[in-house]
């Protein structure tokens, strides 16, 4: 994953040699003796975080679905993402830039269509085009910040699911 890609959600697909049922004992296992990690599980879901003391604002999470492929096998899909409440909020703020845009939108056309002056609902349309473009860049910047603390959720999945 390079770190100017436009996802901002990375997903990845992974086959392993291991029933689903197997999969989620060795991360069980790993929970039990190792705490510098932050382990989760509801049902076939694994929520894998960073520990208290090295997250800061950005760091993400990463979330595997363990799905059984046969009796011996499962297919691990993940996808890293920021806190949950801090997606909140930004899919909150693009909705409100969206709902707002929509609205200025109409009220400008119609006071074209009225003959009335609409010049401030333009401007405003081109700032609420710009709050989009800080939102998506500082998102990605947010993004870059817990780059490298992806790749160390990553490795330590793949060290679980290596461990023997």
């Amino acid at each position: 994953m390079e770190k100017n890609e436009v996802i901002l959600r990375p997903r990845f697909s992974k086959e392993t040699n291991h029933s689903s049922e197997e999969v989620i004992e060795l991360f069980e296992a790993v929970k039990k003796e190792r705490k510098d990690y932050h382990i989760s599980r509801v049902d076939h879901h694994i929520y894998l975080k960073i520990p208290k003391e090295d997250q800061h604002y950005w760091s993400p999470q990463l979330h595997l679905e363990i799905d059984e492929v046969d009796e011996k096998s499962s297919s691990i899909r993940g996808l890293f993402g920021p806190n949950p409440a801090i997606w909140t909020m930004f899919m909150f703020f693009h909705f409100l830039v969206g709902g707002s845009f929509l609205a200025f939108g109409v009220w400008a056309y119609s006071n074209y269509s009225l003959d009335k002056p609409f010049l401030m609902q333009m401007i405003m349309l081109f700032v609420l085009v710009l709050v989009w473009f800080v939102l998506y860049f500082v998102g990605r910047m947010g993004k870059q910040t817990g780059h490298d603390q992806m790749h160390e959720l990553y490795a330590f999945m793949n060290y679980v699911l290596h461990k023997e």
